[in-house]
C-alpha cells in the first residue's frame, strides 16, 4: 500500500500516518471513526491544483491535513488546533 490508495470504495490512508499526525494509537483509529469522534473531509484540487486531494481529519480539536498527489504520495502534511465539529463537538444544549 502506498501512504494512500483510491479505491472503487473511496480513499484508504494508513491509520499509522493519523494516529502519528493526532497523537492517537494507530489502533484504535478504526473505533474513533465507527464511532464519529474522529471525522474527515476529502476536497479535490481544481485547475492549477488539479491531480492533488486534501484530506483532512478531525479529532478533540486538533485536525491533521493532508495533501496528496494522484499517485497516493503525500506531499504536505499539518497537524494543527481546530474548532471541534460533529459529534466531536462538545454538547451545547444546556447554554
Amino acid at each position: 500500500m502506498s501512504e494512500v490508495d483510491f479505491t472503487e470504495s473511496g480513499i484508504v490512508v494508513d491509520a499509522r500516518i493519523i494516529g502519528t499526525g493526532l497523537g492517537l494509537d494507530p489502533a484504535e483509529i478504526p473505533d474513533l471513526m465507527r464511532s464519529g469522534r474522529l471525522t474527515s473531509r476529502t476536497e479535490t484540487g481544481q485547475e492549477e491544483h488539479a491531480g492533488f486531494h486534501r484530506l483532512t481529519f478531525y479529532h478533540e480539536g486538533r485536525a491533521l491535513r493532508l495533501t496528496v498527489d494522484a499517485s497516493g504520495e503525500i506531499v504536505k502534511q499539518a497537524s494543527y488546533d481546530a474548532p471541534r465539529r460533529g459529534s466531536d463537538a462538545p454538547d451545547r444544549s444546556a447554554d
